[in-house]
């Protein structure tokens, strides 16, 4: 087998456009799952974010719960200062002590007062934050139902196209490999390029297919005689004469039909 550098200039743009032939159906086929990749993997991204926030949800909630434990202790230790100082009042020697005993169990019936209300306030917290994790949860099932739903339909697709596309992929990386890496690179930097992937293209009328930039009749003779590889000025892409494209297209119906 000759070495990618010692082929001819013809020869090159064989290869260059039976890869274009290859990869152009591995775009079909991908094609054909439409938007479900991205579709599926912004469902991932929305779900993913959205269980963070219910998980941060029911931490808020644990907290308050707590909190709520913590105030009810707080009204048990002062009911038993209140039951304490009430015993110590029959006991008293005089007026202040029991005056003493009265403000001390006023401050504790304060320290009931403030956590009850501290308790009623986060009973309300926990209920606002109850409800809007109930309704993040009910959006979270109904995502993942139609995540699941959009995986089994992509599934599908690839099920379908999986041996072809696999069979294609080994055969873009053997054609791929009787060109030298410079004019690949070359190849691989259009076809990123390029809206629809293609990177060497045919004549139709006198003009790039997909271009209305007709070619002078003078570059369209050299274009035919494969001594060069010629770009397109405007559209950046390899060109190749209509004969060749004919009969690469025929040969290569063998090799891309599966």
């Amino acid at each position: 087998m000759a070495k990618t550098n010692d082929i001819s200039v013809e020869e090159k743009l064989r290869a260059l456009y039976d890869l274009q032939i290859i990869d152009s159906r591995l775009d079909e086929i991908r094609n054909t799952r439409g938007e479900l990749p991205i579709e599926v993997e912004d469902l991932e991204i929305e779900i993913e974010g959205l269980e963070k926030r219910a998980e941060k949800f029911h931490a808020d909630i644990k907290d308050q719960d707590d909190q709520i434990k913590t105030k009810h202790e707080v009204i048990n230790h002062a009911k038993t200062l209140i039951e304490k100082y009430k015993s110590q009042q029959d006991n008293v020697r005089n007026n202040k002590e029991f005056e003493a005993l009265g403000k001390e169990m006023e401050f504790q019936d304060l320290e009931i007062q403030l956590a009850e209300k501290r308790i009623k306030e986060f009973g309300v917290k926990i209920a606002h934050k109850n409800e809007t994790l109930s309704e993040l949860n009910t959006k979270i099932d109904d995502l993942k139902n139609h995540l699941k739903f959009k995986k089994e339909e992509l599934e599908g697709l690839i099920s379908e196209t999986q041996k072809e596309e696999e069979y294609l992929l080994e055969q873009s990386k053997e054609f791929a490999g009787k060109i030298d890496e410079r004019l690949l690179a070359s190849y691989n930097r259009i076809r990123t390029n390029s809206i629809n992937g293609l990177a060497v293209v045919g004549l139709e009328r006198g003009a790039p297919k997909g271009s209305f930039f007709t070619i002078p009749p003078q570059k369209q003779m050299e274009i035919a005689q494969r001594k060069k590889i010629i770009i397109d000025e405007h559209s950046g892409k390899i060109l190749v004469d209509d004969e060749l494209v004919m009969e690469e297209n025929e040969r290569m119906k063998s090799v891309i039909k599966f």
